[in-house]
């Protein structure tokens, strides 16, 4: 057996590997470091007042590109409030409504899954 340690987002783990031909069937080992802990959500940008009405999230998993509006800007529905990088393509994330920026609950280069909330209009 060789004992490695592994290391995952800054939390370095003990693994014990056993050496042979293998039969195929695998080998629980129990863990001895201790489990990690979430790491904290970055802080989201402050929003100018209560988080508005109308929620724009995100169509699937991607990476913020570009923010194109502000807290507090007027948006007709159609315009594009932000830009989300998803399997290499950029789509253009869109206003749903008419409305005032509420808040914006992401920022450039936040990674974000489907239906997290991007951001909200009153």
């Amino acid at each position: 057996m060789k004992n490695y340690t592994i290391t995952v987002n800054g939390v370095a783990y003990e693994v014990t590997v056993e050496e042979g031909a293998g039969t195929g069937s695998p080998v629980a080992a129990a863990p001895k470091a201790a489990a990690p802990k979430a790491a904290p959500k970055a802080a989201a940008p402050a929003a100018a007042g209560a988080a508005g009405a109308n929620k724009i999230k995100a169509p699937m998993p991607g990476k913020i590109l570009g923010i194109k509006v502000n807290v507090g800007d007027t948006v007709k529905k159609g315009q594009v409030m932000m830009i989300l990088e998803a399997m290499k393509m950029e789509n253009e994330i869109v206003a749903d409504v008419d409305g005032k920026v509420a808040s914006i609950d992401v920022q450039v280069g936040a990674s974000v899954e489907a239906d997290d909330v991007l951001a909200s209009i009153n």
